[in-house]
């Protein structure tokens, strides 16, 4: 990930942009539950609705975890994981901020996704969401 200015510099195209973050702490016993808040945070701030997003990357700590997630957004799995989240394929621990953006980058152009988001829960309860939007679409 750069500034569009350094993708410019470099010489580079750009693929997609990072338009906004929301994060959320919950009690740490509610470890993994922390994206569903910081999805809502962030579709608030934003005035959209989740529903709305065309794609979603969600981290699978566990498979409870990520039904527990989907299930209280009421998420499409239509739209989740397209392409197998970390249960299916597996990737190491703490790679999920640079493993997802990228998955869901590749994922939307080729299917010509206009909105995507990622979302993780974070140790200690703490959850983040990313929305990104697909350069040119």
């Amino acid at each position: 990930m750069m500034t569009r200015q350094q993708a410019e510099k470099r010489g580079l195209t750009p693929r997609m942009a990072h338009s906004r973050l929301g994060g959320r702490r919950l009690r740490a016993e509610i470890m993994g539950f922390g994206p569903s808040p910081a999805t809502r945070r962030l579709m608030d701030r934003l005035n959209i609705d989740v529903q709305s997003i065309d794609l979603i990357e969600l981290n699978e700590a566990f498979a409870a975890q990520a039904l527990a997630v989907m299930n209280d957004l009421r998420l499409d799995p239509a739209r989740v994981n397209v392409n197998g989240g970390a249960i299916a394929l597996g990737h190491p621990v703490g790679a999920s901020g640079a493993i997802l953006p990228v998955k869901l980058m590749y994922e939307m152009a080729r299917s010509g996704a206009r909105t995507g988001l990622v979302t993780m829960c974070i140790g200690g309860g703490q959850g983040i969401s990313m929305l990104f939007e697909r350069e040119g679409a």
